[in-house]
Formats: structure tokens, C-alpha cells, sequence
């Protein structure tokens, strides 16, 4: 296959940016997305020049960390995947392909594709730990968890925080990561001591990050590789407004 790559480069944080414009040829239709770039920044390198920074850890849609916006969409033009996962047969032969960061106040441009996503991270510490009596291994029956339960926080558990939510919604919001964040532990009887605090807390740090307000566009369910549902939010809705009538009390 031969595509001409339209890509943002950005020296850091501080610099200005701007889309660069590349060739490339010999690529493979089954290869990855990433194993196309990976051969761009080879030849960038035997040409001196510099290789395009982007994240990648376990190329199995595990991770979260390839955050790219291909062609406008999030991950990619293909639906329930990371950009890892992209193969280049979703593309035709000769195609042009524009490659950008994600886009967010609070995901700032490190470098080229590279964003830094740590307010997720704060996020997360602000929920705190999850109140469990320690030591051996629990008998298996010892909390009974309907199955509808359990498998409705899996669910919620399954977000990897790769931030595709905030990069596709107009209003870069995090209210689905956050969402599923606090439904997956708020769901079960071992982190339903903290519901109430977790749901105040994890909030008041997403606000204070900078993430926008959910306008219920579903642009964040649409392109979530893991096709979290929005249902969450209205779950952590409910959570925040009960948790902050009973702080008042």
C-alpha cells in the first residue's frame, strides 16, 4: 500500500504546532496502524531526521495509551477499538490519512501524539481505597453478589482509561470514565462503604481538572473501544446528588 500521512508535530508543551506531510509505501494491508508508524520512524531515523512520538505499551487493546485521532475519529474510523488494533485494510490503497492528539484542555500536548492524561490519574487517587478486611484468600461464597450485579460492575470496570471519551465529546468531558470509575466499585458490597465520599470526591477532582459538562451527545459511548455505556453517568448523577443532600445533613 502507498499513503501520504498528514501529522501533527509539536516540539512540547510550549511549542507551536503543526502538520507535517509524509510518503510512505510498502505498507502491508494486515499490518497495524502502530506498525505502519513504527516503519515511518524508521525511515525518518535512516533519513536523520526525527522519529514521530506517539504512546504504546501492549498493542492489544489493553493499555490505553495510543491515543491518536485518525481521520477525525477517535481510535480510528472502525468501532470498540483502540488505535492498536487499527489494521491499514481499513484504508484503501493511495489514501490520505490525517493523524492528530487528542484534543482537550486537560490533556495537554507533551510531544507530536503524546498527551498527558495524569488528571485521570488524580481522578482516580481522589476516589480513595476500597474499605476489605485483609489477610487470606475470602472463601468464594463468603459475599454473594447477584450475577446481574457483578457483571453490570465488569462492565463498568472494563474502561482503561485511554481518555477516547474526553477527545470525542464536544465538551472534552470525563464524565464516563469518571462514571465507570465509581459504578464499578460502587456496584459491590466491599466498596459500598465509601459510595457516597468516592462519588463527592472523584467529582470535585474531575471539575477541578478542567474536563467539561456532559450534554448528553453520546459521542463519548460511541467511541469508547470498550462501548461503556452511558447509563453510568446517570448512575453517578444519582450517587453525587444523594451523596451531597446527606453531607449537608
Amino acid at each position: 500500500m502507498r499513503l501520504k500521512l498528514h501529522i501533527w508535530r509539536q516540539g512540547g508543551p510550549d511549542s507551536e504546532g503543526a502538520m507535517e506531510s509524509y510518503d510512505i509505501d510498502g505498507i502491508a494491508p494486515e499490518s497495524s496502524f502502530l506498525e505502519m508508524m513504527d516503519l515511518l520512524n524508521e525511515r525518518l531515523l535512516a533519513e536523520g531526521k526525527e522519529p514521530v512520538a506517539y504512546e504504546h505499551d501492549c498493542r492489544e487493546g489493553i493499555c490505553g495509551m495510543c491515543s491518536m485521532v485518525v481521520n477525525g475519529h477517535v481510535h480510528g474510523p472502525d468501532k470498540a477499538i483502540t488505535t492498536c488494533q487499527l489494521h491499514m485494510r481499513s484504508f484503501e490503497d493511495g489514501a490520505e490519512i490525517t493523524v492528530e492528539p487528542f484534543r482537550a484542555a486537560a490533556f495537554p500536548v507533551l510531544k507530536d501524539l503524546v498527551v498527558d492524561r495524569s488528571a485521570f490519574d488524580r481522578i482516580i487517587e481522589a476516589g480513595g481505597y476500597v474499605s476489605v478486611a485483609t489477610g487470606g484468600t475470602p472463601d468464594a461464597n463468603e459475599i454473594p453478589i447477584p450475577t446481574d450485579i457483578a457483571e453490570r460492575s465488569m462492565d463498568a470496570a472494563s474502561c482503561i482509561g485511554c481518555g477516547a471519551c474526553v477527545a470525542a465529546c464536544p465538551n472534552a468531558s470525563a464524565m464516563l470514565f469518571t462514571a465507570a470509575k465509581i459504578a464499578h466499585l460502587g456496584q459491590l458490597p466491599q466498596g459500598a462503604v465509601e459510595r457516597d465520599r468516592r462519588a463527592r470526591a472523584m467529582v470535585a477532582q474531575m471539575d477541578a481538572e478542567g474536563f467539561g459538562n456532559c450534554t448528553n451527545h453520546y459521542e463519548c459511548m460511541e467511541a469508547c473501544p470498550k462501548e461503556i455505556d452511558v447509563e453510568f453517568i446517570a448512575l453517578m448523577n444519582r450517587d453525587y446528588l444523594k451523596a451531597s443532600l446527606s453531607a449537608r445533613d
